[in-house]
């Protein structure tokens, strides 16, 4: 077996562990979605304190994000993706020790200092290792893995608590983040020790982060991020309770293979890679948010098979503008990118934030029907804002080395 510190010359990247750093990133994130109506019935609690299994480590991960982005800039990405990606493993084991709703927040908020550790890194890694020409697919790899995990963890959450205590759900989910943070731990290669690999010189941080904020593109991209996650957290928050309900009463169980539906996101997200190297951004991010706002309409319809369809449709728009905007970041910065994705992280995951709660008030209001009004206003939020802000498709040897404005 080759070295894990040492990277094979010639053009070959490290495609599948970048996969399980994606997995390990978003395995247990959004694992409680299939839960929710199980801890409001259980706790007795209202869907917003329920959904804070969710929207609680997805803000601290908004909080962290940036420092964790400067730590990886400054210790190297392999170091901190590994790192990070095993004690996230420890604090989902430690999770299954909860007795209570409070409890499981708290372990939750634990892996929200984690989770940025793992993806902040993997996307600058990617900017590192792989051909400016080929970034749009690398990213998509890792998009497949977090898709992947995602759909893993949400069916292995909701199969083990229809079963047994919904504590097993954690020691099981602990497990498997076990296993790939073992094979991060041997498979991912150091960029480092890439051939003519040089550290960057580093600005004083208070410079690095005027120096984001002074490019216009990547401010644009910032609030797209926000609108991106915010669809997603939304849209799989609120259907649970919609679906538990009559006329539907699926189970916990039947909850978790709902996420099924991010099986047909990982078959189409590779091919969005090869559309946003071919076609551009702005075409990546618009077609991409059209189509999953047309899912989200879709979900409207009050037949099961035509809400599953409208959920697949929309989690694969949504996944394909999210490798968009991940490629564009490569796109707009030439330095400090890990840097430059821990502050996209920051807006992305204040996104998802209010996608947990700021839906709340429209689902008491007028349930399901309110929140798709409130979901689809914002998709077309995000693809308003790539319009008007993003450049158009440049030539393609520019195309990912565009200087900061």
């Amino acid at each position: 077996m080759a070295s894990r510190s040492s990277l094979a010359p010639g053009p070959r990247v490290p495609t599948v562990p970048v996969m399980f750093s994606g997995a390990a990133a978003f395995i247990n994130l959004y694992a409680t979605q299939p839960l929710l109506p199980m801890f409001a019935r259980v706790y007795h609690a209202s869907p917003f304190r329920a959904a804070l299994t969710v929207t609680a480590p997805v803000f601290l991960i908004a909080f962290c994000a940036p420092f964790t982005g400067a730590l990886a800039d400054r210790f190297g990405l392999r170091r901190i993706i590994v790192v990070c990606a095993s004690v996230l493993a420890a604090t989902t084991l430690l999770a299954a020790t909860s007795r209570s709703l409070e409890q499981l927040i708290a372990w939750r908020l634990a892996q929200g200092v984690m989770t940025p550790g793992v993806f902040a890194g993997v996307v600058a890694y990617i900017h590192e290792l792989w051909p400016k020409e080929r970034a749009g697919r690398g990213t998509a790899a890792y998009m497949t893995g977090t898709i992947i995990g995602g759909f893993l963890g949400r069916l292995v959450a909701g199969l083990v608590a229809s079963r047994f205590e919904w504590q097993w759900a954690f020691v099981a989910l602990g497990l498997m983040s076990t296993v790939v943070a073992i094979v991060l731990y041997f498979r991912l290669p150091d960029e480092r020790a890439r051939p003519g690999y040089v550290a960057t010189r580093r600005a004083p941080r208070r410079e690095q982060i005027a120096a984001l904020f002074h490019n216009r593109q990547l401010l644009a991209t910032y609030g797209i991020g926000s609108c991106i996650l915010f669809t997603q957290i939304a849209t799989f928050t609120y259907v649970t309770f919609y679906l538990a309900a009559a006329p539907f009463h699926l189970t916990t169980a039947e909850l978790g293979w709902l996420f099924l539906v991010y099986v047909a996101a990982a078959t189409v997200v590779p091919f969005g890679g090869w559309w946003i190297d071919h076609y551009g951004h702005r075409a990546g991010l618009g077609s991409a948010m059209a189509v999953s706002a047309c899912g989200t309409l879709l979900t409207l319809i009050p037949w099961l098979p035509a809400i599953l369809l409208g959920l697949a449709v929309t989690s694969t728009g949504v996944f394909i503008a999210q490798s968009t905007t991940s490629a564009y970041i490569g796109a707009v910065t030439t330095r400090d990118r890990a840097l430059a994705v821990g502050m996209y992280s920051t807006f992305y995951y204040l996104g998802g934030s209010l996608g947990g709660s700021l839906p709340n008030p429209f689902w008491r209001w007028a349930g399901w029907a309110a929140c798709v009004a409130l979901i689809v206003s914002v998709q077309m939020t995000g693809v308003v804002t790539a319009l008007v802000c993003w450049k158009r498709k440049q030539p393609k040897a520019a195309n990912l080395d565009v200087a900061a404005s």
